[in-house]
Parts: structure tokens; sequence; C-alpha cells
């Protein structure tokens, strides 16, 4: 129990020494078989993320109850609302659960945002977007329905739309529209805000040939979104998430052919550069999402994990 509590102490005494101003940041993450829900790091700098001792989250919903590709965004009141992908296959909807300190959650909500596709195969990564300008929540997610877009080399049930909804409140969506068609298999994409009306999207091409990462370009955080670039990282990653720290852009990604976890910085979205070496992740760290955590959240949390 000792050294528990001074571990505490130590980290309060760290804190204190930084400006009550300073943000930490916090990276959701799920372990493989996916079974044990939510998992959580922070981080002070950005770069070098420690482990808090999970799971926080345990997914009871949809068919398989699995929790992958954790996405989590905090509101303007400081709650917390977290998605996540259910099934492999034969889902049409994502799991939503909030909380206020990360320890304590709400009912587990399965929303069913590709009912009205009977031919739907799946629902991927659904990744939380607060548009600020126009006080609402933008959920974007891969979805494949067979025979409704052209294809390369993909089989039908692997050739990927991304669609979207919007709410204000968890309760009511607007209608799910397409969202991005790049003429390609997509998943796995992520808005970045840079400044009004300047707009990002990293997104995976899920291409045979491709599965990589690339950029585009909008004016609006729905699009439409131009200028797809070329790939910025190798064959076989996934699974973007960005932060914005020391003045230019982390994008965090899984080089799963590689079987290790990377990262580039960007100012422009145009030239990267590999900071892979400079970052340091828990061992199993699987790909979610970036936000910020305040100090009294955390200390919360790290209460509870050495109660």
């Amino acid at each position: 129990m000792h050294y528990k509590l001074l571990y505490i102490v130590v980290f309060f005494v760290l804190c204190s020494c930084k400006s009550d101003e300073q943000e930490l940041y916090l990276f959701t993450s799920f372990r493989e078989p996916a079974t044990e829900g939510l998992m959580l790091t922070y981080s002070e700098d950005g770069y070098h993320w420690k482990d808090l001792d999970g799971p926080f989250l345990k997914p009871t919903i949809g068919n398989d109850s699995i929790m992958r590709d954790p996405s989590i965004t905090r509101d303007k009141n400081g709650t917390y609302h977290l998605v996540w992908t259910t099934e492999w296959r034969g889902g049409n909807g994502f799991g939503y659960a909030n909380s206020k300190d990360l320890v304590h959650w709400s009912t587990e909500k399965y929303i069913p945002v590709m009912e009205h596709e009977p031919e739907v195969v799946n629902v991927w990564a659904p990744e939380l977007f607060y548009d600020d300008e126009a006080d609402r929540f933008i959920i974007i997610w891969a979805s494949t329905i067979p025979n409704r877009f052209e294809k390369g080399e993909e089989e039908e049930k692997n050739n990927h739309r991304m669609y979207y909804t919007t709410t204000k409140d968890f309760i009511t969506f607007t209608e799910t529209k397409l969202f991005l068609d790049p003429g390609f298999s997509v998943i796995d994409a992520v808005i970045v805000k840079r400044a009004k009306n300047d707009y990002v999207l990293v997104l995976k091409d899920n291409t045979r040939p491709m599965r990589n990462l690339k950029v585009a370009f909008a004016n609006n955080p729905l699009g439409p979104y131009k200028n797809i670039s070329e790939p910025f990282t190798d064959f076989l990653s996934e699974g973007p998430t960005v932060v914005f720290t020391n003045e230019e852009w982390l994008i965090y990604y899984d080089n799963y052919g590689a079987k290790n976890y990377k990262a580039v910085a960007t100012q422009n979205f145009k030239e990267f550069r590999d900071v892979s070496d400079s970052i340091q992740l828990p061992k199993g760290h699987k790909h979610g999402t970036i936000t910020t955590i305040d100090k009294s959240i955390l200390q919360g949390v790290l209460e509870k994990e050495h109660k």
C-alpha cells in the first residue's frame, strides 16, 4: 500500500509545480481480444503516455459485446462522451456512454444509425467530433453496403464509405447521410479543425494496394473534402488520431503491418516528420482518440486505481 500512496503523492507534487492552465492529455485504447473494454492512458506532453489501470467500461451491448476503436470527446460542460465499435460484422450501429469522471458511466446505449439499410455489412470505428461553430456533435463511421459503389480489388463486403449523423444531446440524431465517397474504399476518418472554415480529414485508403493514411481538406466539417493527398504512412497502417502540442500537430496511428505504433508531426498537413522514436506508449495499446483531461479528473481516476 505504501508505494501506491507514494505514487499518488509524487504525481500531485509534479502537477502542482505546473501551471493550472496546463492541459493534460487522455488517450483511449482497447486491448485484444476487445472484450475487456475501455483502456485509458494519459500524458503531460502528448508524447509520453502512462497507462491507467483499466478497464473503465466493460462492453455489454451489440451482438459481439466488444469494444474497439473507442472515440472520446468532452463537451463544454465537462462531460465525456464515448462511442465505439460493437461488432465486426452484422450490426447496424455503435455503442455510446457518457461520464463526468471516467469512473462512473451511464448505461450503455446502442445507436442503430444504419437500420434503414437492411444490407449493411458493418458499422466500423465511429469517430466523435465536437463542432463548436454549430454547438453539435458530428459522428462519422465506415459502412459497407454491397453493390452500392464502384470498387477496385475489394470484395463487395469490404468496399467501405464514410457516413455521418449529428446530435446535440445523444438522444435525438439527424438522418444518416453519406459523408465521404472518394471513389475508393475508405475507413478510419478523423476530422481536425485548424481554424474557422479550415478543416482537415485524416483517412485510411482501405483499398487492397494501399491500406495507408492520407489527408483531405474542406472549409466545413461536413465537407466536401477535396485534394486527397498521397499516403504519408506505410502500407498496413490505420486508426489515426490527432493532437496539437508544441505548435504542431501529431498524428498517431497503428502501424499494424509491422506490429508497432507510430507518429508523425506536421505543421501544414503537407509535410510530415516521423517522430516515432520520441513517443512512448503502454504495451498492447490499440488505437483510440486523444482528448484533454483536467488534473482533478485524473486525480479521481488515480485514487480509484490505487485503492
